[in-house]
């Protein structure tokens, strides 16, 4: 019997990568759901129709399903009609600044949605592993409080009990999330839950930058792809406060993906793991400048506002020692200096079409 996946937001950067490598590299047959929802949230310039296309066009008996996972009763028929092998959540209003404006359908979109997901899985395929792309906002600005010291082009660490980076028993309470971290934390407890009350094979991911070059980057969401973007373009880019030294760990969509695959071959019960590319991936944005200007050849454009994003983090990056301890054939393939070599040439391509 042949290997099936459901991916949610499959037109999506991490969507689209999981189901061209359970399509390509594992044989599964791909389902994804998706409507194009990030064009409502963020306008014409995140639209991925575009990705859908490179889908059914590069992938092999790739079926779409024109679904918004807030319609319960098409997530369960659906669900109960496929009753995949796998379920890849990936669907979600992903920028903190933008749910702030339209607070209901973030939270029905990252909490009732995902609870959507989760029932329908429940009650048609249990025992499929469900994988969750949460995000480490739910730490919310928690982080902001670890003893910092400030270097020349980034901020970092200065308590040693975070040299590795943020770890997953990091506290989650008493710290500002914005209303988006605090969808996330509601999706990324229940599907907690849903493992432990239930005995479901289920896993959230704490994300930090996740990126590549199929990314729809917006000034609201998708920091190195935007910030690739400005540069190529000559526009202005905005710096929001903290000296523009606030660093985050990026991680391509293809390690995202592969680290999916290894879970969903050996899944666990109720797992959360702090899923970034490590300090060794880890960049600010005066940083990601230099490193976008070294393959573009053009100097980046820049205003600097002295005004951070609320609760904004100052210097995160993961700590991913305990997922190489669960998982240790894993690991980051793709350098942060390649990632943002194909984020550039992915933009060049588009461009010219």
């Amino acid at each position: 019997m042949s290997k099936s996946l459901l991916v949610t937001g499959s037109s999506g950067l991490i969507g689209s990568e999981v189901c061209m490598y359970f399509g390509r590299e594992l044989g599964y047959a791909v389902h994804g759901v998706d409507n194009n929802q990030r064009a409502v949230f963020f306008g014409p310039q995140g639209d991925t129709r575009w990705n859908q296309e490179r889908l059914k066009r590069e992938l092999p008996g790739f079926q779409h399903h024109e679904l918004d996972v807030r319609d319960r009763a098409g997530v369960l028929a659906l669900m109960r009609s496929l009753r995949p092998s796998a379920i890849v959540h990936a669907a979600a209003q992903p920028s903190h600044d933008r749910a702030a404006a339209i607070p209901f359908d973030d939270f029905d979109t990252n909490a009732v949605g995902t609870m959507n997901l989760l029932e329908a899985a429940r009650q048609a395929c249990p025992e499929s592993p469900f994988l969750f792309l949460s995000t480490n906002k739910v730490y919310g600005d928690a982080p902001n409080r670890i003893a910092l010291r400030e270097l020349p082009t980034r901020w970092d660490f200065a308590d040693p009990a975070y040299a590795d980076g943020i770890g997953e028993t990091f506290t989650i309470d008493q710290s500002l999330h914005s209303l988006f971290g605090a969808s996330k934390a509601a999706a990324d407890v229940m599907v907690q839950e849903y493992g432990r009350y239930f005995g479901m094979p289920t896993c959230c991911l704490r994300g930090g930058c996740l990126t590549g070059p199929n990314h729809s980057g917006v000034e609201l969401h998708g920091f190195l792809s935007y910030l690739v973007k400005c540069n190529l373009e000559g526009r202005e880019y905005k710096v929001l406060g903290y000296k523009g030294k606030q660093v985050r760990d990026n991680i391509h969509s293809l390690d995202v993906a592969r680290f999916i695959a290894a879970f969903v071959g050996a899944p666990r019960s109720a797992e959360v793991y702090n899923l970034g590319g490590g300090k060794a991936n880890s960049t600010s944005i005066l940083e990601a400048f230099k490193t976008a200007e070294s393959f573009t050849g053009k100097a980046q454009v820049y205003t600097y506002v002295d005004k951070n994003r609320i609760g904004d983090h100052i210097c995160y990056y993961s700590d991913l020692r305990k997922i190489r301890r669960h998982y240790p054939k894993w690991e980051i393939t793709q350098s942060l200096a390649e990632t943002v070599r194909q984020i550039v040439e992915s933009w060049r391509r588009r461009r010219q079409v």
